[in-house]
């Protein structure tokens, strides 16, 4: 007897023998069982899931001896003659070598007769989508209203392309690609009760290959059976398929893992020996770092699809989180510059040394894994020095006040900070008609180029300078600069500017510089109107179990503004502010219905009334306390010693909205 290969072998001729696609099988399975059958029948899906298969076992169904159900006898003759082909009542057609007319028109001429042996004549026309459109008009009719002794089964791989009219007139059933998983606990079914020796590891492999297709993995199988002599190999496999060794790209990211460039190379150097696709290689570098994102998210939404499983949790604890997506980003956009690279490889270890070389910017506490020291000494830059005192300094002619204290909050103050460069502010006018000084000691700073040309603007481009906190800004400054002017060089016809003057130029400055009008500035900061009433009672206690609760997201927001009125025994019924109405639907009542039944460990009835609550909610109870913080914030900074002398003796104002408590934290 000749071979057969496996993927006719193990054709599935039942209902229970068939892999996968449940939700179709169910309906089917009811529909037969029930007597409740269409007269067409569409199934949709990529190669190799079934669709013939199914249509195959359906004709089965209808015609098998022993009546119809979902559970053909498979022994009597019809049942074995539809499993060799040769059942004389189903008519198959292959739709891409019978797309004219006149070939649909022959085979409905038919249509009108009785079966010959069977209950049913069933018609199973496979890629249908291949017919012609005179060909889709000529069956409009007979596939709406055929003979009761008719059934229609059709089979398409790209539904797209069929008419409207056509779907509209059959049952679809759409089947799914089959996942790795589902592929590889068939394919060792089938190997072990065919008694061929296989690694785990190289049926991943084809099921990876198949591309979620059954038959394409079953005939993968008979290759790598023949390629490996009677025996599935990884290794075997892998050579056949001339595919990438996964743990090669895990090598890859432990060296970047760990900031080993010679690590690195030497992983590229291997890969080079295998003439990878190098795009296809760092697609699979993008494909770990998917997953490994997803298991820093959410590490039970991982799947075992490539049998990587537990290598994917333990890198997504090593590797931080912000540098997988930096590298997924920099891998993106590598690999759509690949192809302008001097060659494939050379382009592939720039990418790769990018990786290594960068580190996402952000927050200095956040993790950073250490370049690997390779012997080199590395270059040094100069750290940024303040804008101020990079300065060249001249002589000082008045002794420099001691250094202040820094102020932990932020005040902006909108004159210089230093006492001594007061001269300097005070005549910008002469100090501009003046020659240049011949000796060192009347040395004049350079002129600041400003954005507009106003008498007063030396003052606001100093304040501009100076975006430090006060005693940050006199701490950075070792020796204060001064500028001597004599006194008989002033114009008698131009007195010198006041410090009046200087204050308005400052507020003209802050105008054109901070232009926020004060509606914008009260729809900026948007907080819940106070409450009615302190909470009491019920409210308090139920301030108290929102904070034990964990409620995140609109949930979170929802019951941050509701208030618990009355408790009889499981029932609750909370008011909730009718502003939040548009948040509120039978969804977030139900999770917060949820979170308060786990929370005291029985089933609980929640009732929410959309009305305003008299007594404090959690979020206007969170609000207050903000205020409350923000106005201590601000009367400290205000009674500051520092900030009330340089307001005091320099014209210091502080900018409103720029000062913040310390402590950010919100219950």
């Amino acid at each position: 007897m000749s071979y057969q290969v496996l993927a006719r072998k193990w054709r599935p001729r039942s209902f229970r023998e068939m892999v996968g696609q449940t939700h179709v099988l169910k309906a089917l399975i009811n529909a037969l069982d029930s007597q409740r059958l269409h007269h067409a029948y569409l199934f949709t899906g990529t190669r190799g899931v079934g669709k013939t298969t199914i249509a195959r076992i359906i004709a089965k169904c209808l015609n098998c001896e022993t009546g119809v159900s979902s559970t053909p006898c498979g022994q009597c003759s019809v049942c074995r003659e539809i499993d060799e082909g040769r059942f004389v009542d189903l008519i198959e057609v292959d739709a891409a070598s019978r797309t004219k007319v006149e070939d649909t028109r022959e085979l409905l001429d038919n249509v009108q007769y009785a079966p010959s042996r069977g209950r049913f004549k069933v018609y199973l026309i496979d890629e249908v989508h291949m017919l012609s459109s005179h060909s889709f008009n000529a069956l409009l009719k007979t596939l709406e209203e055929p003979p009761p002794h008719v059934k229609f089964l059709l089979a398409t791989t790209d539904p797209q392309k069929l008419p409207v009219t056509i779907l509209s007139r059959c049952l679809q059933f759409s089947l799914k690609n089959m996942p790795p998983e589902r592929v590889v606990e068939h394919l060792t079914h089938v190997l072990g009760a065919e008694n061929v020796p296989f690694e785990p590891d190289a049926l991943w492999l084809l099921g990876r290959a198949a591309d979620g297709s059954m038959r394409d993995a079953m005939s993968l199988t008979d290759q790598a059976i023949a390629f490996g002599e009677g025996k599935v190999l990884a290794e075997d496999v892998r050579s056949m398929l001339g595919t990438l060794d996964h743990g090669q790209v895990y090598g890859v990211l432990q060296a970047l893992l760990e900031g080993d460039a010679r690590a690195l190379l030497e992983a590229v150097r291997h890969l080079a020996e295998q003439g990878p696709d190098w795009g296809g290689v760092l697609a699979e570098i993008l494909n770990v770092l998917h997953r490994v994102a997803i298991a820093q998210a959410l590490p039970e939404a991982v799947d075992n699809g490539q049998g990587d499983r537990e290598r994917v949790l333990a890198l997504a604890q090593a590797l931080p989180a912000e540098d997988v997506q930096f590298y997924y980003q920099m891998g993106l956009i590598g690999r759509r510059d690949l192809p302008l690279a001097p060659d494939p490889r050379s382009g592939f270890e720039m990418v790769l040394l990018r990786m290594l070389a960068f580190r996402p910017a952000g927050d200095e506490s956040a993790p950073r894994t250490p370049l690997k020291s390779l012997g080199i000494s590395p270059a040094t830059t100069d750290s940024e020095a303040a804008p101020v005192a990079a300065r060249p300094a001249a002589p000082v002619a008045a002794a420099a006040p001691p250094p202040v204290p820094v102020v932990e909050p932020v005040v902006t103050a909108a004159a210089p900070v230093t006492p001594a460069a007061a001269p300097v502010m005070s005549q910008p006018a002469v100090v501009a008609e003046q020659p240049a000084p011949q000796s060192a000691s009347d040395t004049v700073a350079p002129p600041i180029d400003l954005p507009w040309e106003e008498p007063a603007a030396p003052a606001v481009a100093v304040a501009e300078s100076a975006q430090a906190t006060p005693g940050e800004a006199l701490a950075e400054l070792p020796e204060p600069s001064v500028a001597v002017v004599p006194a008989d060089d002033y114009d008698d016809d131009e007195p010198p500017l006041s410090d009046e003057d200087y204050f308005e130029a400052e507020t003209q400055a802050e105008v054109y510089l901070h232009g926020l009008d004060e509606a914008q500035a009260e729809t900026s900061t948007a907080e819940p109107e106070p409450a009615m009433e302190p909470a009491t009672g019920l409210a308090a206690e139920w301030q108290d179990i929102y904070l034990k609760l964990g409620l995140s997201g609109l949930t979170g927001s929802i019951a941050s503004n509701c208030t618990l009125i009355s408790v009889e025994d499981d029932r609750w019924l909370m008011h909730l502010d009718p502003a939040q109405s548009a948040l509120f639907n039978a969804t977030q009542q139900r999770r917060l219905n949820d979170a308060l039944s786990q929370y005291h460990g029985r089933t609980l009835q929640l009732v929410i009334e959309l009305e305003r609550p008299r007594q404090e909610t959690p979020a206007q109870a969170a609000a207050r306390r903000r205020a409350e913080r923000q106005r201590a914030a601000e009367q400290s900074i205000q009674s500051d010693p520092v900030v009330q002398q340089l307001m005091e003796q320099f014209a210091a104002v502080i900018r409103e909205g720029t000062i913040e408590p310390v402590e950010h934290s919100e219950p």
